[in-house]
């Protein structure tokens, strides 16, 4: 049977992976799911974010070389993702050019390249799925505003985050600038918000399956790795 490891940003993620993903997943065969924060998370360096390619990259090698039987994945944010000197992630600078369908798919695909190269000939590709969410992982929980708003304890804001919500065509459009992030967005209606504590308890209270309605980009990747089980 097999085994999947998903390879995180930070503890919402992680989370995310432990309480939400993990049970559709053994209900659709696989043996174990594990989340690992990437690059040593914990230990970052004063300047922040998700740590740069080669480290990840290394993480992502390890693994795959350990367990022969077992498929890799990630779940990082666009947005963070360095772009530019040593810690660039390979695709991410291009994408930002690209218009949004094309964003994602572009990093996944220079990721997909660089492990499959690193793991040689012999390197079954189905076994490494990268997957980067649009544009962070707080979009998602737009995928039903009134169950977000009660999962965090506030349902009065459902209105404020269906107003969001409606500006876009769907939920993992919500942009990325500094000012204007899901995440961003959030904190201006709730001072104090708490990613790892908020995020899931929300993610909890909308569930997987509209979460994949409303995310056709997460969706693709949850179908991907759903049909993999059997290799």
């Amino acid at each position: 049977m097999t085994g999947l490891l998903v390879h995180v940003e930070g503890q919402t993620e992680e989370d995310f992976v432990n309480e939400v993903l993990k049970p559709h997943l053994f209900a659709h065969g696989y043996e174990w799911v594990s989340a690992r924060i990437v690059g040593n998370a914990r230990q970052r360096d004063r300047r922040g974010g998700i740590r740069g390619w080669d480290s990840v990259k290394k993480d992502i090698i390890r693994h795959l070389k350990e367990n022969r039987h077992s498929i890799a994945t990630t779940m990082v944010d666009y947005y963070a993702l360095p772009q530019s000197n040593e810690r660039a992630w390979p695709g991410r600078a291009e994408a930002s050019l690209l218009p949004f369908p094309q964003k994602a798919v572009t990093i996944q695909s220079a990721l997909h390249q660089d492990i499959s190269a690193e793991m040689g000939p012999d390197f079954d590709v189905r076994r490494f799925v990268p997957y980067v969410v649009m544009h962070e992982f707080e979009g998602l929980l737009f995928s039903d505003c009134q169950a977000f708003a009660n999962g965090v304890g506030k349902s009065q804001l459902a209105a404020s985050f269906q107003a969001i919500r409606n500006q876009f065509t769907t939920p993992e459009e919500i942009n990325d600038s500094p000012e204007t992030a899901p995440s961003k967005r959030i904190e201006g209606l709730i001072p104090g918000y708490q990613k790892p504590l908020y995020g899931n308890l929300a993610a909890l209270e909308i569930g997987l399956d509209k979460i994949k309605n409303a995310c056709p980009h997460f969706q693709d990747w949850l179908t991907r790795l759903e049909n993999l089980v059997a290799i």
